[in-house]
């Protein structure tokens, strides 16, 4: 079976998660940050939703809106997210709390800040277990050592008793897997793990997931700025820049026919990807602007080298670009491909006038 018929075999049902028209702001004194705006995608369950982009597109406010985790001043101005058919914008703190590291657990990029230095490995597995699930005592305790096991832990009965700063970054980054999954969630939101590991210890966290979500059918919403990542372990891509979603695809689509031109560019800007011995590796020139300002053009458009007139003027919405089977959808006025640019872009004009859709 090729990965996109595997993609769309997870597709079938309704999502474990869906995110609609989701926004969030946060408010300074000088200007309102859009950090996210107006995003929708799903995830299913045993499958692999990406995220990617660059710094400042907006994909850790995303994962944290999801968990209801904004704090002043920010905060979830509109949209849905609907979790196994409720809106968790609906839910309570009791609730949320019941919610968050239970039915949905969170994985972060640096282990350490999520480990408390004074108590051991063990001991926080096991408050999860307390909270979640009810258990204490030395049924906690083997509990603990079974999931310190499950992510590949060795002398996990030894290992138990040890505190963070005895553990190495990627034994620390396994052991914050194990306590995520000490309450069985059935989601599973990972921002950039891997990003402070080395390259054969990232590649083991990576084989790990594959093998717990294949073992416990989870689905995973996995945060990077790394193509080479996405590749590897996702199924589907949603590709953000500037608090949007600009282009989104199965992952072998979206490497082989990337179409927006901030994918484009992530793509080429990647070493070896058909670069000459001795030539130049492609940038992106500038950085991701501050979405201070509602949408009415373009967010990519400085800086990128296919924008012209009307980029300036007319907000761009998401439109098939890829065949009917595939969903591979991006927001850009060269598109859809077969009409005239002037006709393009009176698409997305009228669209965007309707209200557009991200979805």
């Amino acid at each position: 079976m090729s990965a996109d018929q595997t993609t769309e075999t997870r597709q079938q049902g309704e999502p474990i998660l869906s995110v609609e028209n989701l926004r969030t702001a946060f408010y300074t004194d000088k200007e309102v940050i859009r950090a996210v705006d107006g995003i929708s995608f799903d995830i299913h369950r045993g499958e692999t939703v990406g995220i990617v982009g660059e710094s400042g597109s907006g994909k850790s406010v995303t994962a944290r809106s999801i968990m209801r985790l904004v704090d002043n001043p920010g905060r979830i101005e509109n949209g849905r997210i609907m979790y196994d058919g409720e809106d968790l914008l609906d839910k309570n703190p009791k609730q949320m709390r019941a919610i968050r590291g239970g039915s949905i657990a969170m994985v972060f990029q640096d282990p350490l800040t999520s480990l408390n230095p004074v108590y051991t490995v063990g001991n926080q597995i096991k408050e999860a277990l307390r909270l979640h699930r009810g258990m204490s005592g030395s049924k906690a305790t083997r509990e603990a050592i079974e999931l310190l096991e499950a992510v590949g832990i060795p002398d996990a009965h030894r290992r138990v008793r040890e505190y963070p700063h005895q553990f190495s970054g990627g034994m620390r980054q396994r052991a914050v897997i194990a306590m995520a999954l000490a309450c069985d969630p059935e989601l599973l939101i990972c921002d950039e793990p891997t990003t402070a590991l080395d390259v054969t210890i990232q590649a083991q966290i990576l084989e790990l997931l594959e093998e717990l979500q294949e073992e416990r059918d989870l689905a995973i919403m996995f945060i990077t700025h790394d193509m080479g990542v996405i590749a590897e372990i996702a199924d589907r891509v949603n590709v953000m820049y500037a608090g949007e979603i600009v282009e989104s695809a199965p992952v072998v689509e979206l490497f082989e026919s990337p179409k927006h031109p901030y994918t484009q560019g992530l793509l080429n800007s990647i070493p070896g990807q058909g670069l000459e011995e001795g030539g130049r590796l492609s940038t992106i020139e500038g950085d991701v602007p501050t979405p201070n300002e509602k949408p009415t053009y373009c967010r990519f458009a400085p800086r990128c080298p296919k924008a012209f007139a009307e980029c300036d003027t007319v907000h761009p919405v998401q439109v098939d670009v890829g065949d009917d089977s595939t969903q591979h959808r991006a927001s850009c006025l060269l598109y859809p491909e077969d009409l005239p640019k002037g006709e393009a872009v009176d698409v997305h004009r009228s669209r965007g006038a309707n209200g557009g859709d991200q979805r």
